[in-house]
């Protein structure tokens, strides 16, 4: 299990399932300290996750903690560091940050430097405990961290480590923004059983259990996809008539385009976090 404390600075979402997935996996809640500045939320937080430590002040979070999770809006990264600096200068957790776009070498500048962090990008499904993270560590980093950062990101899901900090606007691409490519196509799904004459809840339910079973095919088969579709896709049949029709148009290329839209995308959210934390 996780040695020592684990600090959150922000409470939102993100932290509400990484906080809960630990305390069902068995962790002390009172080795859990998130600092949150509304008192609102700090009262919704504390009644989630009962015997958590829920502070106004980062600073007296930071100060108590093994390991440090930021998980505040990009936007906002850079000054909730500077802010950090002394604090965590003096002592010294371990970083993992969960902020979009942002570079492990921006935090590392705004904390003061030499800190050891890891960067991760998690995705919706975490919510449910059923998400995928990708995670980069910077040298600093031991691996006695490292397991670390796996079981507090492998407390809402799978872990994929990446060997480039580049990778993680792969990452990104691929399953940061990932669940709204599934979302598009449960929602095209849906629309077009109605088009085609089913009701509304005989559509979703269609759309929706259909995408489960064959996300569930998928994650249990040791085949390639190629072949899964195959056995769908019967010569002459309905699903050949529906993904000849896809190929004619060039649906993979269309989807390729996206994903790279989505990495560049990535990467300028990065250059742009770049510049502001230097103003």
């Amino acid at each position: 299990m996780i040695n020592g404390t684990v600090g959150f600075i922000g409470g939102g979402n993100m932290t509400r399932a990484i906080a809960g997935g630990l305390i069902s996996a068995g962790f002390n809640p009172s080795g859990i300290l998130i600092g949150e500045p509304s008192a609102a939320q700090r009262d919704s937080l504390g009644n989630d996750l009962p015997g958590a430590r829920i502070e106004a002040d980062n600073l007296a979070v930071a100060a108590q903690v093994n390991c440090l999770v930021l998980a505040v809006k990009p936007q906002v990264l850079a000054g909730v560091c500077e802010a950090l600096r002394d604090v965590v200068q003096k002592n010294r957790p371990m970083i993992i940050s969960i902020a979009a776009g942002v570079r492990s070498e921006d935090i590392d500048a705004w904390l003061g430097g030499n800190m050891a962090i890891v960067r991760v990008m998690p995705n919706q499904p975490a919510l449910l405990r059923k998400g995928v993270s990708g995670m980069f560590a910077n040298e600093r980093v031991s691996d006695s961290d490292l397991a670390e950062a796996d079981k507090i990101m492998g407390a809402v899901g799978s872990v994929v480590h990446v060997p480039r900090e580049a990778d993680i606007d792969a990452v990104t691409a691929i399953s940061g923004s990932g669940p709204a490519y599934f979302y598009l196509l449960i929602d095209m799904l849906f629309k077009s059983g109605q088009d085609l004459g089913l009701d509304e809840v005989a559509a979703a339910t269609l759309a929706i259990e259909t995408a489960v079973g064959a996300a569930a095919l998928a994650s249990h088969s040791v085949e390639p996809m190629d072949t899964l579709i195959s056995r769908v896709r019967s010569p002459g049949g309905t699903t050949a008539a529906a993904l000849d029709t896809l190929d004619a148009n060039d649906v993979r290329a269309i989807f390729d385009k996206a994903f790279i839209a989505a990495r560049d995308r990535a990467v300028e959210l990065a250059d742009q976090a770049h510049s502001a934390g230097q103003d």
